[in-house]
């Protein structure tokens, strides 16, 4: 089974070459919600990236930073990464990942939680990180997966989530994918 992802995510991407699934990638072009419950939130922006493109065999995949109830989601400028990180400093948070897998008629959704903590960041800990520009284009403003990591001191649940797909549920939702079926 062929899969087409719906993301222009570089990470995304990996994740399933690293799993050794044959895909396809076609970007959507959709409006995403921005608030709201952060669960119902990410199925339903993975459910329209699905749905906006092409294919037998479609995944869309969203993801959000949540922190106190505020979603954080892709900075526009280095300001706004700041404060995201800032406010992020020292503190838990939750990153909710959405799937949606649309094939003929069929729609499946999941969505998965990890949590979080970062460590206290100072001044230098923040001029550091905003300088290389990784918190552009990434929920919440950093990249776990990169120079992110030095900004978490834990985490609990799929790693692969925070990175941008959880694997976990995407097997659970399609093992014939990982299976190469």
């Amino acid at each position: 089974m062929t899969l087409t992802l719906a993301s222009r995510s570089p990470q995304r991407r990996a994740i399933l070459e690293q799993l050794g699934i044959d895909f396809g990638v076609a970007v959507p072009d959709v409006e995403e919600l921005t608030g709201g419950d952060p669960e119902a939130m990410v199925v339903e922006n993975a459910r329209r990236k699905a749905n906006s493109v092409a294919g037998d065999n479609v995944l869309g995949v969203d993801t959000a930073v949540v922190l106190g109830g505020r979603v954080f989601g892709k900075p526009t400028d280095e300001a706004q990464a700041q404060s995201f990180l800032s406010a992020l400093s020292g503190r838990s948070h939750e990153v909710w990942s959405g799937i949606a897998l649309v094939g003929g008629r069929r729609e499946r959704t999941a969505a998965s939680v990890t949590r979080v903590r970062f460590r206290a960041l100072d001044a230098a800990d923040l001029d550091w990180y905003l300088a290389t520009e990784e918190w552009r284009g990434r929920a919440g403003g950093y990249a776990i997966q990169a120079r992110g990591a030095a900004l978490v001191e834990a985490i609990e649940g799929d790693y692969l989530n925070v990175v941008g797909l959880p694997v976990s549920e995407l097997v659970r939702l399609a093992p014939q994918l990982v299976r190469g079926e």
